[in-house]
């Protein structure tokens, strides 16, 4: 029944590497959660920042303009003082997207470090030693012998 046991190194390399993809996954989930937690606040202590001038400070901009663009809109923020603080908002989302795409790369490259490298090697090295194994089972033919 040599038919029962054909292939068993590439089963037991199916196990290995889906068993150590968890590991490689738990990993990978963790750090996008810190990674855009710290990202997500940095965003929005930026949205929240506002600069004033003096004379925006004395007509009371301090007390409508504060939060998020939108929340200060709905306050009735001047549309001056929003006007000048677009810029730095505008760069704030557009390094959050940055940001973003940079953990995506990161992550990316490090999947394919510690979990597909991995996998192709295991799966090198048993077909070499499946075919070590295979050319040390089967005896070399003999030729024969001519005949004088």
């Amino acid at each position: 029944m040599a038919w029962r046991h054909k292939n068993r190194w590439f089963r037991r390399w199916l196990v290995v590497i889906v068993f150590w993809l968890v590991p490689v996954m738990i990993v990978a989930v963790r750090e996008i959660q810190d990674e855009m937690a710290y990202n997500r606040a940095d965003l929005q202590r930026a949205l929240t920042a506002w600069t004033f001038t003096d004379a925006e400070r004395a007509n009371g901009a301090l007390l409508r303009c504060h939060g998020t663009p939108e929340a200060a809109r709905a306050e009735g923020c001047p549309a001056a003082v929003l006007a000048e603080n677009a810029a730095r908002h505008a760069d704030a989302l557009s390094e959050y997207a940055v940001r973003r795409a940079t953990l995506l790369r990161y992550l990316w490259h490090a999947f394919v470090g510690y979990w597909v490298v991995p996998a192709a090697g295991l799966l090198a090295i048993g077909i070499v030693l499946g075919g070590v194994k295979r050319a040390l089972r089967r005896p070399a033919a003999a030729k024969p012998f001519p005949e004088r």
